[in-house]
C-alpha cells in the first residue's frame, strides 16, 4: 500500500472517510508547515499542493502518481513536469458554480443600479441621487466559458428574462443559453452583448484574449464582468476603454496583477466594482472539494476514470 497526504485541515469526520477507503496505506493529514517534508516524497497521493510538495514530488525517486488540487486553475502547478512522469492531475471544478454565479450576479446587478456609486457616498456620507438608471432586464449578456459556472450564470440571468449567449470551445449547446457558439464567434457576438462575462482559465490561447481591440467592439452602454483568471484580461486595455467611456463599466475579481498596488489606477476608477479574488469563497468549499476528492480517491483505487483529469497541455 501507499502513502497518501491529505493539506487543508480534514475534520476528523473527513479523515475517517479517507481511512474507510483507503484501509492499509499510510496517511498523513495537516496544513502546510505542519507535515515533514519527506511525506512529500513518500507520497503517492497528494490532497493540496505547496512550495514543499513541489520540491520534494518532483525530484528523481519521488512516489507520486496523483495530486488533487484545492483550486480549479492548474495554470501556476508545474503541469509540463507532471506530464512527463505520467502524474494524474484533477482540479476542482465543479464546486465553485453557486458562489460565483452569485458573485457575478452580484457585481451585474451592483454596476447596472449604481449601488457602487451610491455604496462610495454613503462612506463620504453623502446623499447623491443616481439619476435614471439602466435595468437588466430583457438585455444580452454572453458568457465566454459555458461551463458548469457558466451555466449556473445562465440559469440565474433567465430570472430577469435575460437573452444568453454561450462561448465555448465545442461550440455545443448548453441549458440556459439561447444561442452557443465557438471562440472563433467571440469579435461577432461582442457588439451585440450588454454584459461581456468572462469565466476562462489561463492558458496560451486564452492570455491577453480580452484587449484593446475586443473591449473597442463592445457597446459604451455595456459592462465587462471577470472572474476568469487575471491574465486572460490586458489590464491596461481595460483600464483605458473604461478611462475613455467606451464600456460603462466593469467588476473585477481576479487580476493580472496581484496584489494590486495602491497606486493602481483601477483603485481610482468610478465606474467599477473590485472584489479581490473572493468570487469563489464559500462557508461549503472545504466540503464540497473534500467529498470531490474521497469520490476520486475510490475511483482511483479501483482503477475507473477520475474526474476533472486535467489536460498537460490544454491547462485545465
Amino acid at each position: 500500500m501507499g502513502k497518501i497526504v491529505c493539506l487543508h485541515g480534514f475534520t476528523p469526520e473527513q479523515q475517517e472517510e479517507v481511512r474507510r477507503l483507503a484501509p492499509g496505506w499510510s496517511l498523513t493529514f495537516g496544513r502546510t508547515g505542519e507535515i515533514d517534508p519527506a511525506c512529500y516524497r513518500e507520497a503517492e497521493i497528494i490532497c493540496g499542493w505547496n512550495a514543499d510538495a513541489a520540491r520534494e514530488c518532483l525530484e528523481s525517486g519521488a512516489a507520486l502518481r496523483w495530486v488533487q488540487t484545492w483550486s480549479a486553475g492548474v495554470d501556476k502547478l508545474p503541469l509540463q513536469d507532471f506530464g512527463s512522469r505520467g502524474v494524474l492531475v484533477t482540479n476542482a471544478s465543479g464546486v465553485h458554480p453557486e458562489p460565483m454565479s452569485e458573485t457575478v450576479l452580484a457585481m451585474m446587478l451592483g454596476l447596472t443600479r449604481g449601488l457602487h456609486r451610491s455604496i462610495r457616498a454613503q462612506a463620504g456620507a453623502a446623499w447623491e441621487k443616481t439619476g435614471s438608471l439602466p435595468e437588466m432586464h430583457g438585455k444580452t449578456a454572453a458568457v465566454i466559458g459555458a461551463g458548469a459556472i457558466g451555466r449556473e450564470v445562465a440559469f440565474l440571468a433567465k430570472a430577469f428574462g435575460m437573452r444568453m449567449i454561450g462561448v465555448r470551445r465545442s461550440g455545443r449547446s448548453a441549458p440556459g443559453f439561447d444561442r452557443v457558439v465557438t471562440e472563433d464567434r467571440l469579435d461577432d457576438i461582442l457588439p451585440e452583448s450588454d454584459y461581456v462575462i468572462n469565466i476562462l482559465p489561463l492558458t496560451a490561447e486564452t492570455r491577453h484574449l480580452f484587449d484593446e481591440g475586443r473591449f473597442r467592439l463592445m457597446k459604451p452602454t455595456s459592462y465587462f464582468i471577470n472572474v476568469g483568471r487575471g491574465a486572460t484580461v490586458k489590464t491596461e486595455a481595460l483600464v483605458s476603454v473604461l478611462q475613455s467611456g467606451g464600456i460603462a463599466g466593469a467588476g473585477l475579481d481576479v487580476f493580472e496583477e496581484e496584489p494590486l498596488p495602491a497606486g493602481h489606477p483601477l483603485w481610482k476608477l468610478d465606474n467599477i466594482i473590485l472584489t479581490p479574488h473572493n468570487a469563489g469563497a464559500t462557508e461549503h468549499y472545504k466540503e464540497r472539494v473534500v467529498a470531490l476528492f474521497l469520490d476520486n480517491l475510490r475511483r482511483y483505487l479501483a482503477g475507473e476514470q477520475l474526474r476533472n483529469l486535467v489536460g498537460y497541455s490544454q491547462g485545465y
